[in-house]
């Protein structure tokens, strides 16, 4: 019997040994952070922001609650597609945000080199490469998870 034409594979399970380098990616990027001294908050913001702009529901579902944990604010979160219109982030999320932006979308030049100069202006180079990472990354883990359809449960609420 064959599968139904719309049937998606589980990518991650059907061949586990890219899917687990692509894991030991994500760890070497959160090490990485840790030594660049980007905290947790702004990892969170990165991987949340990027799988917005992707459309990842599994991967929205799993960071946002995340970034509770590494201490963003529900505000934040509520507003974080929005948030060049708000002051509710830090100079320091802010260029994280713009610099994922830039790395997920790849705008003309223009406007990638205006993203990634105004990253320079409050990241060290290492916070800069990492947080490039932290977006290359999350935007593979949301292509695995969409085309492989991975479900987000409901889950009961406090």
């Amino acid at each position: 019997m064959q599968p139904p034409p719309d049937a998606r594979i589980w990518i991650d399970k059907q061949t586990p040994e890219p899917f687990h380098a692509l894991e030991a990616v994500a760890l070497a990027v959160q090490h990485a952070a840790e030594a660049a001294g980007l905290d947790r908050d702004v990892m969170e913001l990165v991987n949340v922001r990027v799988s917005q702009i992707n459309g990842c529901p599994f991967c929205l579902n799993l960071h946002s609650r995340a970034a509770i944990v590494a201490g963003v604010t529900q505000q934040q979160l509520d507003v974080l597609a929005a948030w060049r219109r708000s002051d509710l982030f830090t100079p320091l999320q802010r260029a994280a945000l713009v610099l994922a932006e830039t790395t997920t979308t790849l705008p003309d030049e223009e406007t990638l080199t205006h993203g990634y100069a105004l990253a320079r202006q409050r990241m060290s180079d290492d916070q800069v490469s990492v947080v490039i990472w932290a977006a290359t990354t999350i935007g593979a883990f949301n292509r695995v998870s969409i085309m492989s359809r991975h479900p987000v449960r409901v889950r009961k609420e406090n």
